[in-house]
């Protein structure tokens, strides 16, 4: 009897400090989970802020062997700056189709340019930053640079991102999407990348959150005046 009382002790408080210790991240998994499940995922993505248009069609467009004699040419795109095309080739290097002439990157006005045909016309542009290094946890992380941030006067923050080296349109952010990105970081535990769903800590703390749950129902089965009741009955 004296061992089962210590028995009923011991679980007693490893679920009463197990609960205290996962209870902060139980709340974060409740709210990021209630916060997902509300939210419309393409206004997350900024779907309501692009705009639904078709590439700009240009013809009489060839590449010249002579320009282009000592390259392999392995893959190719087309890009549309302020209404010249231009060549992505290889996904390395940017040329003007007309002049042929290799281009470093693109300049602010055409990264204006590309942002106008994505982005609804009715969004007033109030700065522009060029940005050549972002940390782990940047909106923009994982994506290529250098880059150019357009910035839009709206209640919401919206940023639009323009690629240095090609002028593709990259993506757009805004508060609700940093919202949703901070309560996945807490949701996944992924306190580096934000982007890790295999996490050690999230391991851990499932792990825990388990023996949390079954230690309750435990303490339960061996607290239980019906339970008692029946198993004399039983037995």
């Amino acid at each position: 009897m004296e061992l089962n009382r210590k028995a009923k002790g011991l679980i007693r408080k490893s679920h009463r400090y197990l609960g205290v210790f996962l209870g902060i991240q139980f709340m974060f998994w409740t709210l990021s989970g209630l916060y997902f499940s509300w939210s419309d995922i393409d206004e997350i993505h900024g779907d309501q802020y692009r705009l639904d248009s078709q590439p700009q069609e240009f013809s009489n467009l060839l590449v010249s062997n002579a320009a282009f004699s000592e390259m392999k040419i392995h893959h190719i795109s087309l890009r549309d700056l302020k209404g010249i095309p231009h060549y992505w080739i290889n996904e390395t290097a940017l040329y003007n189709t007309s002049s042929y002439e290799k281009r470093d990157g693109i300049s602010k006005d055409e990264a204006l340019y590309v942002a106008s045909q994505n982005i609804i016309p009715e969004l007033e542009v109030v700065s522009v930053e060029f940005i050549e290094t972002t940390d782990a946890h940047h909106e923009y992380r994982g994506r290529p640079l250098p880059a150019y941030a357009i910035n839009y006067a709206h209640p919401n923050e919206i940023t639009a991102y323009v690629s240095y080296a090609d002028g593709a349109f990259q993506t757009v952010r805004h508060r609700n999407w940093r919202w949703f990105d901070f309560l996945w970081m807490t949701h996944t535990m992924d306190y580096q990348s934000r982007d890790n769903f295999n996490t050690t800590l999230l391991r851990a703390f499932s792990l825990l959150g388990l023996i949390t749950v079954m230690s309750g129902f435990l303490l339960w089965a061996i607290s239980s005046p019906r339970l008692r009741k029946l198993k004399n009955k039983l037995f």
